[in-house]
């Protein structure tokens, strides 16, 4: 896919889902992780994928993210037909349309703070002489200063592993922002605090899908989308 080529979707939608599907084999059986989905997500909004494990809310995440391909049915991402992407083209979707936040993190263990924010601009743009300042301002953002920075994340509480994980997410200012469970190992008050962040980033203009199990973090979004199964089950504004 040329790297210029866009196309088409509804005024107001950053994603356009038709007829996606994601099936497994497990066992012998062929597992529908995700099932028949057809959807438009706003530009702008906070979203919950609210579902048990199991119901496909983190397929359909890896999915638009690109870290998986659909076995039927496409998803246009702000003018990025994602189920044809490859090689370099796909690269550059992942580091320029799509920031991810992990459950578990997911942060280079033998990495500073500040490395670990800078990395996705120095994959994309190797010679941003502003790499570092950049990332300096990311994490003072998210409520990391300089003296955290200096610090690899085995020093860094988990809510603080987060902050930099949501750090590095923006670096270079993606539309979007893929949240799996991201408050899945963190205590209630860390937690809100999160889910606070994530919440401001709208405010930006950023799309935040979260992917969540948790009632109370769904009901901070401005639509609730409920999984069962693969499938969605209901939509609420």
């Amino acid at each position: 896919m040329n790297n210029n080529e866009t196309v088409k979707q509804p005024e107001g939608n950053i994603i356009e889902i038709k007829g996606l599907e994601k099936h497994f084999r497990s066992g012998g059986n062929e597992v529908k992780a995700v099932d028949g989905v057809t959807i438009g997500l706003q530009r702008g909004k906070m979203i919950a994928l609210r579902g048990s494990s199991g119901s496909g809310k983190t397929t359909l995440l890896n999915l638009i993210g690109a870290l998986d391909r659909p076995s039927a049915g496409s998803i246009i991402v702000d003018g990025v037909d994602v189920s044809k992407v490859n090689g370099n083209a796909e690269v550059k979707y992942r580091l320029q349309k799509v920031g991810f936040v992990f459950q578990s993190y997911c942060l280079i263990t033998n990495l500073s703070a500040l490395e670990n924010a800078m990395m996705p601009i120095e994959l994309l743009n190797p010679r941003d002489k502003q790499r570092v300042e950049k990332a300096q301002k990311l994490l003072e953002r998210v409520g990391i200063d300089q003296t955290r920075q200096v610090r690899r994340p085995a020093k860094l509480s988990g809510g603080e592993q987060q902050r930099v994980a949501i750090a590095r997410a923006l670096a270079n200012d993606p539309p979007i922002i893929l949240a799996d469970e991201p408050t899945g190992n963190l205590d209630s008050k860390n937690g809100k605090r999160i889910v606070e962040l994530l919440r401001s980033l709208t405010k930006d203009g950023k799309t935040v899908l979260i992917a969540t199990h948790d009632a109370d973090v769904a009901a901070t979004a401005d639509i609730i989308i409920e999984m069962v199964d693969g499938k969605i089950m209901s939509i609420n504004n």
